[in-house]
């Protein structure tokens, strides 16, 4: 058999080493067939992307030219017309993968020295005659310090160079082209980077005579208006589309063969229900080659894709999202779905308050699927439609889970020790641990324009979904729901009553004008519970009033105050 390799993504070594390889390289023909100026295909991170990107390097490029043994035995191999073609290019490739930088001075040095980079590997077209002395000139400018508009020019310059020296135009290939922009928007640096970025990517890709194809890849489709202007010779590849469906990831079949070559044929329903879950275009059963391949070295189950790198900018718009999207978060962490607008043109600086884009990049990122869309409404209409979505799989779900739970981590065991109390009605404890997880937590979920002390839905909603997380097993958790005459902030229902009861609780923030005190803002928390009727819809389950508890929860500032655990009875 041969060797599981992790974190191979050169193809030339993965192939010389005989390691374990599933053929993918029918994608050259299929997107060269389609003959595509530029192509943008969006998929996860851990994808493969990068390695078919290194794929179709070595199949083009001209430093490539005899090293046909590298493709010998593969599908694009038994198509006589390209065997012809192989190593007769000019190739540029780049990645952007690394450039994570705090700052947009630092992003900007970190892209120039990828093309100071290309610039020494190519400094042998220096030499050609067809270069004049302001060429050459140009050339020796893209060194450190270069300005904006030189760097912004370099590869559309190295692409006239090249083509003089080969006679030939140029292929372009350009890896994670997002990883950039979505630490801007983490950082702080968006607007800045994109018009960087967009000088960039129009002389590269759209006023360039000298290219010949292009392939970006990305997690993300970026909106046209932010960095895409103009482009209008771009052809985007997103999950929903039938493009190289299964060119990227894994199939069923081809993860089963895999699970009975290394002898694990036995664990294919538990490798379904821990890595099943992805769908590109209309191709389902898709599998992340990265949980794959460490499962297949080490025959354990774990969450190996959704911990590979950081998931900060998920956790960032979950946790500081506002009510609604940590209500929608709460239903997909209980197994549920959710039905929302779908916008692939995801727009960075409307993260902050457009739930619609939040969706839109948890689905476009892997962590969210497609269970239901309406195919016909999608065509007939301009704007976006609206999907089902629920979460990938096993693994993505446990991903959520310890990220709920880390959230509480700056509290160390006072939440779960909060739990505890709260199981067991002890309020003077309840009291006490939760006013130093409000202390340590609040403004980490609140992040709004007001202060923490005077909007605690934020910091509530987080709270709930640490709930979710820890007592899933024991009780239906819900938030913001109807009952009675109103709607109930949390209610907590056992799964099995005659252990567990049942409990309401209602958050209030003390109005000063009306309140003379905390006491005065629970009071009326738990009048409200009892003048909304929101046991109403307990009762109607058949669990009886005196296993139903009401706690009111009042917020000044970081100050919380709790009151209530009376059975109704």
């Amino acid at each position: 058999m041969r060797t599981i390799a992790i974190g191979i993504q050169d193809f030339s070594d993965l192939i010389e080493k005989d390691c374990f390889y599933i053929d993918k390289t029918f994608f050259i023909k299929e997107w060269w067939d389609s003959r595509d100026s530029v192509t943008l295909i969006n998929r996860p991170r851990r994808f493969g992307k990068t390695l078919n990107m290194s794929m179709v390097e070595h199949f083009f490029s001209v430093h490539d030219a005899k090293r046909g043994d590298l493709f010998e035995g593969l599908a694009i191999w038994q198509e006589e017309e390209y065997r012809r073609i192989q190593g007769t290019y000019p190739v540029i490739s780049l990645s952007f993968a690394n450039v994570k930088e705090k700052n947009y001075e630092a992003a900007r040095d970190r892209i120039c020295q990828l093309i100071i980079d290309l610039y020494t590997k190519h400094t042998y077209v220096k030499d050609c005659e067809r270069m004049t002395a302001a060429d050459r000139e140009f050339f020796d400018s893209v060194r450190t310090g270069m300005p904006e508009v030189v760097a912004t020019l370099a590869i559309y310059k190295l692409c006239d160079y090249l083509y003089r020296y080969y006679g030939k135009k140029v292929i372009v290939l350009l890896d994670e082209y997002d990883t950039p922009v979505q630490e801007a928007y983490a950082d702080g640096y968006w607007e800045q980077l994109t018009g960087f970025t967009r000088n960039l990517f129009n002389s590269t890709f759209k006023t360039n005579p000298w290219l010949e194809r292009a392939i970006m890849t990305g997690i993300t489709r970026v909106s046209k208006e932010s960095i895409f202007s103009d482009l209008n010779n771009l052809k985007v590849v997103t999950t929903t589309s039938e493009e190289y469906a299964s060119s990227f990831g894994f199939t069923e079949k081809e993860v089963f063969d895999a699970l009975e070559q290394y002898g694990y044929e036995g664990q294919k329903e538990q490798v379904k229900y821990w890595y099943d879950g992805f769908t590109f275009g209309e191709h389902k059963d898709i599998y992340n080659p990265w949980s794959i391949l460490n499962f297949l070295d080490t025959g354990k189950f774990a969450a190996y894709w959704a911990n590979t790198s950081s998931n900060s900018l998920v956790g960032k718009l979950l946790r500081e999202g506002n009510r609604r999207v940590k209500e929608s978060f709460e239903t997909l962490l209980r197994g549920e779905s959710i039905r929302t607008p779908i916008d692939e043109q995801i727009v960075y600086n409307q993260l902050d308050y457009d739930d619609t884009s939040i969706w839109s990049m948890l689905l476009a990122s892997g962590y969210l699927k497609v269970l239901n869309y309406d195919r016909e409404e999608l065509l007939k209409r301009e704007e976006t439609a609206e999907y089902e979505l629920t979460l990938t799989n096993y693994e993505v779900e446990r991903m959520f889970y310890h990220m709920v739970r880390a959230w509480f981590r700056d509290a160390g065991g006072d939440y779960h020790d909060f739990v505890q109390a709260l199981l067991l009605d002890d309020q003077d404890a309840m009291n006490e641990y939760m006013n130093r997880v409000a202390l340590k937590t609040f403004s980490y979920f609140d992040t709004g324009d007001r202060a923490s002390g005077e909007e605690p839905e934020r910091f509530y909603h987080g709270f709930v979904l640490g709930l979710v997380v820890d007592l899933q097993n024991r009780y239906f958790i819900t938030s913001n729901l109807e009952s009675g005459f109103g709607r109930y902030d949390v209610v907590l229902e056992p799964k099995n009553p005659s252990l567990d009861d049942a409990m309401i609780l209602e958050f209030k923030v003390r109005n000063r004008r009306r309140e003379e005190s905390l006491e005065d803002t629970v009071h009326a928390a738990l009048k409200q519970i009892e003048e909304k009727q929101y046991a109403v819809n307990l009762r109607e389950r058949g669990i009886p009033e005196d296993r139903i508890r009401c706690y009111g929860f009042a917020f000044q500032g970081k100050q919380v105050l709790i009151e209530g655990g009376t059975h109704l009875s």
